[in-house]
Parts: C-alpha cells; structure tokens; sequence
C-alpha cells in the first residue's frame, strides 16, 4: 500500500492536535494549591514580618518547640507574661492544602501541646505568630510529622 504525501500531512497535523488536546485536558485537571489566598495582601505587610522576626530574635529567652511522634509541644518564654499571650500557630502544608491546620495560641503553664492524631504525615512549615501584650512576634521552621506505629 502506497501513501501519499497529502495522507501523510493530514495525518501529522491530526496527531499534532490529538497531543494539544490531550495536553489541555490534562492542565485543566491539575490541582495547583497557592501558598495563602491573600497572597497580595500579606506581601504589603512583609516588613512587618520581618520587624517581628528581628524581635523574636532579640528575646533573652526563645521560643522552643520539639515535634516527636505523639505531636508539637511549643515552649514559651518563662520572662513574658503568660496572660497575655495570643495569636495563632499554622502548619502549612505546601504540596496539598488540605492538610493545612491552624490553632489558637494557648500557654498554660508556658506550654503548648499540639497533637499529631489528626495532622496527616508529612513536611509542614511551622509558622507561629504570636504577641505578648503589645509586643509581636514571629517564628518559623520546616517540621516533619511522622506518627509512631
């Protein structure tokens, strides 16, 4: 059987758009999570992160956390007054947002414990911002979640 040259141009632009569909099909389908929805608004606000890392930096005593199996204890400073605590603590999970977890900052007795039953295992980014009286502050770290079989 003889092909000619027509049949075979026809069949390559065919294929060539068979490709780009299947290619648009499947970007269409891909779940793109973004680091937060108000990603505008948090860059206007990016010194005064920087301000309260710089003063998280500068505490006599700093912030401590240790994440183990059973979940994340977060110690903080015996020198700031523990009533007056406040903010949140978010575990950001940067390859699936459904995994993301966010909690109020609660320090009895200058410890926190946040259990690790209901966050999924994985690579979190621990981002704590917090404010004693009208002091603010920010801490940051890459945290791993494995629980203990």
């Amino acid at each position: 059987m003889k092909i000619n040259w027509g049949v075979g141009i026809v069949t390559l632009y065919l294929g060539f758009v068979a490709m780009i569909l299947l290619l648009v099909t499947m970007s269409v389908g891909q779940k793109i999570d973004l680091a937060t929805e108000h990603y505008y608004e948090e860059e206007l606000q990016f010194q005064d992160k920087i301000d309260k890392v710089k003063r998280a930096r500068a505490l006599s005593e700093p912030l401590v956390w240790k994440v183990d199996g059973h979940g994340i204890t977060v110690n903080y400073p015996a020198n700031l007054e523990q009533k007056s605590l406040s903010g949140q603590i978010r575990l950001y999970c940067p390859s699936n947002d459904r995994n993301d977890r966010q909690y109020a900052v609660s320090a009895a007795g200058g410890v926190q414990f946040i259990s690790a039953a209901d966050i999924p295992d994985g690579t979190y980014r621990l981002q704590i911002d917090w404010k004693s009286g009208d002091q603010t502050f920010w801490n940051e770290d890459v945290v791993t979640i494995s629980h203990v079989k």
